[in-house]
């Protein structure tokens, strides 16, 4: 039986995947190299922007010039985030059923610690999280299973008992190589490939959402 929620922040709870696409595609016309493909921003998806950079530019990169490339991509980023990210349509209203119920919950995103509490406290979500891993607590990122691993061990679940919500490739991976069931959102990637990847199902959002739709497999 499924006792514990963990989700991804962007994309899942935020819906800021506009703004990530936005400052890729600036950052990499600043650079002199455009995107090479109409979805290239389907590579960054659920990764920490050093393990993107590299993916993008499609050649190695050394680490001090990877760390300062991901550096001008999260000030871009926050330059258009200040124009205000909304939470995914029914997020607030599901995590509210969450907290209603006492079902443990987990922030599990490869984002890092300032985005988390900048965002999710802008739409009132930060407060329903005592357990929150990001980029700076793992050493791998999706979809290596760490970042899903240390949010069950830090909520006091087991892996088993935990449903986790993503919606990138990696991230699905990553919460079904770290043994959970995972539900995939439609936010970046269509339902075929999500399933593909592992999850059982896939849904546009949360509105509407019940946890009994998703507490026993």
């Amino acid at each position: 039986m499924t006792g514990a929620c963990i989700f991804d922040m962007d994309g899942v709870l935020i819906d800021s995947g506009a703004w990530h696409r936005a400052a890729w595609e600036a950052l990499l016309e600043e650079l002199g190299a455009p995107a090479r493909q109409k979805e290239f921003w389907r590579l960054t998806i659920g990764r920490p922007a050093e393990e993107a950079v590299p993916l993008l530019l499609g050649r190695s990169v050394s680490e001090h010039e990877v760390w300062r490339i991901a550096q001008r991509k999260r000030e871009l980023y926050v330059e258009l985030a200040r124009q205000g990210t909304p939470a995914i349509p029914g997020a607030p209203a599901f995590v509210g059923e969450l907290v209603r119920r006492g079902v443990p919950r987990a922030v599990g995103t490869s984002a890092s610690r300032h985005d988390v509490a900048r965002l999710l406290g802008a739409v009132g979500l930060r407060k329903h999280f005592s357990v929150v891993v990001t980029s700076e607590d793992v050493t791998l990122g999706k979809p290596d299973p760490e970042v899903y691993v240390l949010a069950a061990r830090r909520l006091g679940a087991a892996p088993e008992a935990c449903l986790v919500f993503e919606d990138s490739v990696v991230g699905i991976q990553a919460a079904r190589r770290a043994g959970m069931r995972a539900i995939g959102l439609t936010t970046a990637y269509p339902e075929a490939e999500l399933r593909a990847a592992g999850a059982e199902r896939a849904i546009a959002s949360f509105e509407g959402m019940q946890w009994s739709a998703f507490a026993a497999p």
